[in-house]
């Protein structure tokens, strides 16, 4: 009766089992996306729950296991009812929500409540007038919560044209297509979908110009290309170097076979994005490493020419074998540069990739706690005031998100009616630490570019 019973298991689409994960790492629940037959034996492409999609792969029957199979749950036929949302404006004022909308903009930097300075070790007076944080009694203390999600809270329908767009998941994008990439000196395994012709995703691997992203589909098709293909950095106008660092702007409307094969690279990275071929309204901005063979392909960011919503990146990507190396937040520094070129404060387009939203927290955490730490008193010794405004003016990182770093930092403090900074010895550390690792850096004097006015300039 049990080899009866084992026989008539079937794993179909949507069924829910343990699966147990490479390298050791136990059993966990993942969902089956899809199923396909190699040399007679089935393989399952499952997605682990909890897990980005990046970990979703084809695995054996043996490493399921069958016994705790779940079939498909049929979709709830009526919704439960959301709670009731209370509108703002019959709620009573708070000081974090005067904090939100700007009716409360001044930002007190008084990290001291009482009268009698305390310095951190090897802390000057100028760093805040101490920089030290105090306990002070709950009943005079009000901290505002730490908001992890304020940047994707607010639902936002995706934008229908352009040349990267939010997009929902259905079974196709859902599954990885492309088994390997082999561009320049690296072989890249992809994280998701990405829309190359179907011929490719035969391939056991996928061949890409480094220079102008052109896709083949064998290593000899790689080499014939490489014999007469006239790039050797990407087009567009160079607008910096410094050292071996350099950055290119692309226009998507002069350059639309470029910037239609780099959104088709980067969709191999980027999940939350989905491609369209109308490139035409972007400028795409690459940085590249330069040696004697010519100029590699390093990360880029896309940004709409006219832009409602003062986004400053539409998608950002640091590829895969250049990450953790510093190039994600000088990426997202040249963007903000741009922005203090254009005289404007700048935000990424949401929603955030999870490795975007931890490469920004960092970014604005680093930025904004360096213009604190080097605030001096004034002349009559007073500890330092400065507004949300004037970080905003002063970094062209737009308001609401310098509010969300300081909530995410836990550094506003109410008391008194007042908005006060406290940063304690334990961030300093980590700030000067981290500060340490950050060795290369956008310098603004490299930096030649002119802002155009694209709403004088027609159709792009």
């Amino acid at each position: 009766m049990t080899i009866m019973a084992e026989a008539q298991i079937e794993i179909t689409e949507g069924c829910r089992l343990p699966v147990l994960l490479k390298n050791g790492g136990g059993w966990h629940i993942a969902e089956v996306l899809s199923k396909k037959d190699v040399n007679g034996k089935p393989l399952y492409y499952i997605h682990y729950e909890d897990f980005n999609k990046r970990l979703d792969e084809w695995v054996p029957e043996e490493r399921m296991d069958l016994g705790k199979l779940e079939l498909p749950k049929k979709d709830a036929k009526t919704p439960k009812k959301e709670p009731g949302k209370v509108g703002n404006e019959s709620m009573p004022s708070s000081p974090e929500r005067d904090l939100m909308n700007g009716s409360a903009t001044n930002l007190f930097t008084i990290p001291l409540i009482d009268s009698t300075p305390i310095l951190p070790s090897g802390c000057s007076g100028a760093m805040l007038g101490g920089a030290m944080k105090k306990s002070i009694g709950n009943s005079r203390k009000r901290k505002l919560e730490e908001d992890n999600d304020s940047l994707d809270s607010t639902p936002q329908l995706p934008r229908q044209t352009g040349s990267m767009v939010a997009h929902h998941d259905d079974i196709v994008t859902r599954m990885k297509n492309i088994e390997l990439i082999e561009i320049g000196r690296y072989r890249i395994k992809p994280w998701y979908f990405s829309p190359y012709p179907q011929e490719l995703t035969h391939s056991p691997i996928v061949y890409i110009c480094e220079y102008c992203l052109k896709y083949l589909k064998s290593n000899k098709c790689l080499e014939r290309h490489l014999a007469k293909c006239m790039f050797r950095h990407p087009p567009g106008n160079e607008i910096y170097r410094k050292n071996e660092i350099s950055f290119f702007e692309i226009d998507g409307r002069k350059n639309k076979t470029y910037a239609q094969n780099l959104c088709l690279l980067a969709k191999l990275f980027l999940d939350h994005k989905t491609l369209y071929y109308d490139t035409d309204p972007f400028l795409f901005y690459c940085m590249c490493v330069q040696d004697n063979r010519g100029y590699h392909l390093v990360g880029f960011f896309s940004k709409e020419k006219e832009s409602t919503e003062d986004y400053n990146v539409a998608c950002i990507l640091t590829l895969p074998p250049y990450q953790r190396l510093g190039y994600g937040k000088l990426l997202i520094e040249f963007s903000y540069e741009l922005s203090k070129g254009e005289g404007k404060t700048g935000s990424p387009e949401k929603p955030l990739s999870d490795l975007g939203l931890l490469s920004y927290r960092s970014y604005w955490s680093q930025t904004i706690l360096e213009i604190l730490l080097n605030m001096k008193p004034n002349e009559a010794g007073e500890r330092p005031l400065i507004t949300i405004n004037d970080i905003s003016e002063m970094t062209s990182i737009k308001k609401e998100d310098v509010i969300s770093t300081l909530q995410h930092l836990n550094l506003i403090n109410y008391y008194k009616g007042q908005y006060i900074i406290t940063i304690s010895n334990e961030q300093i550390d980590s700030h000067n630490r981290s500060m340490e690792k950050r060795t290369i850096r956008i310098d603004p004097k490299c930096l030649h570019w002119q802002p155009k006015d694209w709403s004088k300039r027609g159709k792009w």
